[in-house]
């Protein structure tokens, strides 16, 4: 059964594209294209989030052992992206497909305003037919400016463009009950959001020429899902793995989306790392919070202003024992919050539209 999406983001990670000696392997990234190619050719709106900057790099130019890894990592990838990108393009050429460079760093989500100016960027280079290649800028991300790996950039892409579905591509078919080199270990072929914790069994480690692995992968591939995109991880080795995987002829992992969330919402489950202020409440506000009911954070539910924030901010939200448990956007600065402290009958501070659950 052929899986029926419109727009669609394909991340594929630096082992799918990269030889066993560091190099591109440019034989499998043509094939894929081909591929990305005949989906367009069907009507479908194709989101390429895409690894191998640094492995093209590699290829060119060859850097004393003395250097650092930080700026390692900043020449390859700066020699790099120019290959990649150029590579890309004469393959796409080929097809009569144009394609277009979108280069990102963490920060670039850091507010409404510069989001919805991305969103509307990659929204204008597919209205006129052109498949942007989204890669992290890894030229100036450094430490915490990085994205944990193209896995995290690849859900926020997803997010924000409101894909039906998210494809990631890796070296195995994915999510395994262990480790899938013993042989043992059986492939679960579909999660639900109900499904236990999957930390229990996937090995941590990283992959070889990447910065992730699978705990990432699933982690990531969960939190879209419940943002209502349908996350498939597959085997990016296998030939035709993107065309069979929509007609649903091969083995992968589905994630299955869990319910449609706004794209205020959206923007807010990625946006952890930019909150501003800090609001403590007591166990009935958290209750409330926390139920099946649409409710927003009102004063009296607030025992605390913990860090201080203007109107418009993005705040974390802790309980009694400062766990986090939601972030939302201030209807208000923190001196009229603390003003309005347990008070009943004042404007939420945090309106249900911009309030997202964390725990």
């Amino acid at each position: 059964m052929s899986l029926p999406y419109q727009r669609i983001i394909i991340k594929i990670g630096s082992n799918v594209l990269t030889q066993a000696n560091g190099l591109p392997d440019e034989q499998r990234i043509g094939h894929l294209v081909d591929q990305m190619a005949a989906l367009r050719s069907q009507g479908m709106e194709v989101i390429l989030v895409s690894s191998g900057a640094v492995a093209s790099g590699r290829s060119l130019i060859k850097i004393d052992e003395k250097v650092n890894a930080v700026a390692t990592r900043q020449l390859l990838a700066s020699i790099g992206q120019v290959k990649l990108i150029n590579t890309y393009a004469q393959l796409f050429e080929q097809h009569k497909l144009l394609c277009a460079q979108v280069l990102v760093t963490k920060s670039d989500f850091r507010d409404r305003t510069h989001y919805l100016n991305m969103k509307n960027c990659l929204e204008i280079l597919l209205h006129n037919g052109a498949i942007p290649v989204v890669n992290e800028n890894d030229v100036v991300s450094v430490t915490e400016l990085m994205f944990t790996d193209n896995d995290e950039l690849a859900g926020l892409i997803a997010s924000m463009l409101n894909a039906q579905a998210l494809i990631i591509l890796s070296n195995v078919d994915g999510i395994f009950d262990g480790d899938p080199r013993t042989g043992n270990a059986q492939l679960i072929e579909t999660i639900k959001d109900d499904t236990e914790d999957l930390s229990a069994f996937i090995t941590t480690g990283r992959s070889q020429f990447g910065r992730g692995g699978m705990l990432t992968k699933s982690n990531m591939a969960k939190k879209v899902a419940q943002l209502g995109i349908s996350v498939h991880i597959a085997n990016g080795m296998r030939p035709n793995v993107l065309t069979d995987l929509l007609a649903g002829q091969v083995p992968h992992t589905h994630f299955v989306p869990d319910r449609k969330a706004s794209g205020k919402k959206k923007w807010l489950a990625h946006s952890q790392h930019f909150t501003k202020g800090v609001v403590q409440i007591n166990a009935g506000a958290k209750q409330v919070l926390t139920s099946n009911k649409a409710t927003s954070l009102l004063p009296i539910g607030v025992i605390k202003v913990v860090a201080d924030f203007q109107k418009g901010d993005l705040i974390r939200i802790i309980d009694e024992e400062e766990t986090p448990i939601a972030i939302g956007i201030a209807e208000y600065g923190a001196e009229k919050a603390r003003e309005r402290i347990g008070q009943q009958k004042q404007r939420p501070l945090v309106h249900y539209d911009y309030l997202y659950l964390t725990a």
